[in-house]
């Protein structure tokens, strides 16, 4: 266990909503905010949308940009391969010291996705972990249906969309970067590329699989989901 304590260790982490943001500024943002840190530094979850963008992870691949359309290609330094931002879609940067919260970067990562998952329930949809495969995914026949993916020798991803991708950076214990949920998207940008480095991976939203929220709804209860389980 990772030790750590400090004044700061019991305060919940604070939610900020930025609305529509560049991504490239924001990312900049995280960044000197992380780089700025100290132990009594209170941890951020930040919560926005970005105009259309592509962003490659430090696993990214050139090959995986079948067709940027005139879309911005950004490298970026988190992990996992490439993805597309789009408005009509929840991005939630968690700024959080895992030393203090006493958690190694593996936890964090499944909280963050649990954030997703429950965040999917308050709205009625069962979402799924694919192992080896960060993100969330639904079952596009039955979306709402509590069905566990089943078989040992199935395609991980048949019949499955992905509705939110997952990537962070960890620097001195600390996280950004973070997770995007898809809720009413254009989504043929997704067809310009490989989400996530998977050649023919389909992506979804909640709206193309029935649910009609808007995102300030999404953020207020992803953000109150991940400071749940981001908090001491």
């Amino acid at each position: 266990m990772i030790e750590s304590a400090t004044a700061s260790a019991s305060v919940p982490a604070r939610l900020r909503w930025l609305g529509r943001v560049d991504y490239v500024p924001t990312v900049e943002a995280m960044r000197s905010y992380t780089e700025a840190r100290t132990p009594d530094t209170p941890d951020e979850i930040w919560l926005c949308e970005h105009p259309p963008v592509y962003t490659q992870g430090l696993a990214g691949k050139a090959e995986h940009v079948r067709d940027a359309g005139g879309i911005a290609v950004v490298q970026t330094n988190r992990g996992g391969q490439v993805t597309y931002h789009g408005p009509g879609q929840v991005v939630a940067y968690p700024l959080v010291d895992l030393q203090r919260q006493r958690i190694y970067v593996k936890e964090f990562v499944y909280r963050v996705e649990q954030a997703v998952l429950k965040t999917l329930e308050c709205f009625g949809v069962t979402g799924h972990r694919v192992t080896g495969a960060p993100g969330i995914y639904v079952n596009l026949a039955d979306p709402f249906g509590h069905a566990a993916l089943t078989g040992p020798h199935r395609d991980p991803f048949a019949g499955l969309g992905k509705i939110a991708a997952l990537g962070i950076k960890v620097s001195r214990h600390c996280t950004y970067h973070g997770v995007a949920l898809n809720v009413a998207m254009d989504l043929r940008p997704f067809a310009g590329i490989n989400p996530c480095g998977y050649e023919g991976l389909r992506t979804t939203d909640l709206s193309t699989i029935g649910v009609r929220v808007s995102c300030a709804e999404v953020a207020e209860v992803l953000g109150a989901k991940l400071a749940a389980y981001l908090s001491p």
